[in-house]
């Protein structure tokens, strides 16, 4: 099989939080779950030829996914060597009874629990997750590991929704060398795409439609199940590639603003 360091699938494209800039477009109103049939469908025709070092359950937000366990111990099957990753904001964590004991079952896994603002408000949001995760990590025994994702925080591209436009800046190997998601490829619809931006693309032009400039990123070509051994290989060995600038050739770092619905409430209406 294929080794590579990390392979993803969104378990829900809907999320609680708006975080400016989102690599996943989470911040743009998408819905939806994705059902465990598809997933099943979608993973199948890549368990036995691609071995990640870790397996990564992102979206969106998967604790708004009412079978999330079921989704863990489905990823298990799959992938029965691979660590698996479950990234999530926190929010609904106290929905998932069962989550402990799934992750305890397919361990090696653990929760990426991911602090996206500072404020106050926010903090105090989040604080009976936090607790609730402690809680799961001390008496039951969990990996969870809280990362302040906040610090890190960059731009990969311009502006929202209908006015979004991808950065211009004509190095697409500058770009991949600084860029945070080039080992985060992405089944989507049993296809494998280079990354988040490029996977769920179409998702933003479907709802939004999208100006000409982003005409030769949605005409991407993801790798396809039932591709060769051949072309696999040269899929995950190439690095970067003419759709690499669409994201920007040096970091662009930014104070993430509060992501809470309230707080993008007061934004948009004024103090």
């Amino acid at each position: 099989m294929r080794r590579i360091p990390n392979l993803e699938i969104h378990v829900a494209h809907a999320c609680n939080l708006a975080c400016e800039s989102c690599s996943h477009y989470s911040n743009h109103g998408h819905k939806g779950v994705i059902d465990l049939a598809d997933a099943e469908r979608w993973m199948a025709p890549w368990s036995g030829r691609i071995l990640p070092a870790q397996f990564s359950l992102v979206g969106g937000e998967p604790t708004v996914h009412p079978e999330l366990a079921a989704f863990v111990r489905l990823t298990r099957r799959f992938w029965p060597q691979s660590p698996i990753r479950l990234v999530t904001n926190g929010f609904f964590l106290h929905r998932h009874s069962d989550l402990p004991e799934a992750l305890r079952e397919v361990a090696p896994a653990w929760i990426d629990l991911s602090v996206h603002h500072d404020s106050p408000d926010y903090r105090a949001r989040i604080a009976p997750i936090l607790e609730l995760a402690r809680d799961w990590r001390e008496r039951m025994k969990l990996d969870v590991r809280i990362n302040d994702s906040f610090r890190h925080w960059t731009r990969r591209y311009h502006g929202f929704g209908a006015a979004m436009e991808p950065f211009a800046d004509g190095n697409p190997r500058k770009s991949w060398e600084i860029c945070p998601a080039r080992i985060c490829p992405q089944i989507h619809e049993g296809r494998i795409y280079k990354c988040a931006l490029l996977a769920y693309l179409p998702m933003q032009q479907a709802r939004y439609g999208l100006g000409a400039e982003w005409a030769p990123y949605l005409d991407y070509q993801p790798l396809e199940p039932g591709c060769s051994d051949a072309a696999l290989e040269e899929f995950f060995a190439r690095e970067e590639e003419p759709v690499c600038g669409m994201c920007p050739a040096e970091r662009r770092p930014f104070a993430l603003p509060n992501p809470l619905p309230a707080a993008r409430g007061r934004a948009a209406n004024g103090p």
